[in-house]
């Protein structure tokens, strides 16, 4: 197995062995490219991050400024939407569903070290992937850590710190994130806390 390999099946390996620093450069060049595109080209935006991400479904909208490794380690789904400043750390593989959306400041990461110094030192790193569901919401600077699994149908607080399992349809929220409560039929007529859609067509 050479260091990609290791890299994307969960095992330890070293960043900058077997031309993996020469691809993540390669990604840097569309990334900062996609980064100073005006906001008026979203043709050439829609066509960049297409050669970016590994899998991109149709309506997807990254705004800039984005960062990540590899790139083509992330599969989105349709109507996929990230606001400003998303990070993803991608050296382990990232899936993310239909209908999702990223607030400001979100951060993915698959990657981490050894937790003893001497291993650290050693070079060696991981990465354990990430898997985000159907209909889902991460509210701003959420942090999702390697290897979480995150249900359908769930909002992630602002602030969150993500280190375990989300199951689906729940409101999870804190540091580190904890289910708050489930999300039901009741929860639809409202857009926000206790205010309730002053229209018909939300439905």
């Amino acid at each position: 197995m050479n260091q990609k390999e290791r890299m994307l099946a969960g095992l330890p390996y070293k960043a900058w062995l077997d031309g993996l620093s020469g691809e993540r450069l390669e990604n840097k060049k569309k990334i900062h490219a996609y980064n100073l595109l005006s906001p008026e080209e979203e043709n050439k935006m829609d066509e960049l991050i297409r050669q970016i991400l590994g899998k991109a479904g149709e309506n997807t909208h990254i705004e800039p400024p984005f960062h990540c490794d590899y790139g083509k380690n992330i599969e989105v789904g349709k109507n996929f939407y990230a606001n400003y400043n998303c990070t993803i750390l991608d050296v382990g593989k990232v899936v993310i569903g239909d209908n999702v959306m990223l607030a400001p400041n979100v951060s993915i990461y698959t990657a981490g070290h050894p937790v003893h110094p001497e291993s650290r030192n050693s070079g060696y790193e991981y990465g354990i992937p990430i898997t985000i569901g159907n209909h889902v919401w991460i509210g701003g600077n959420a942090v999702i850590n390697p290897g979480v699994k995150i249900g359908d149908n769930v909002v992630i607080g602002s602030g969150s710190v993500v280190t375990k399992d989300i199951p689906d349809h729940v409101i999870a929220a804190g540091n580190p994130c904890r289910v708050i409560r489930e999300i039901g039929e009741e929860d639809r007529k409202y857009y926000f806390k206790d205010r309730e859609f002053d229209v018909d067509d939300y439905r």
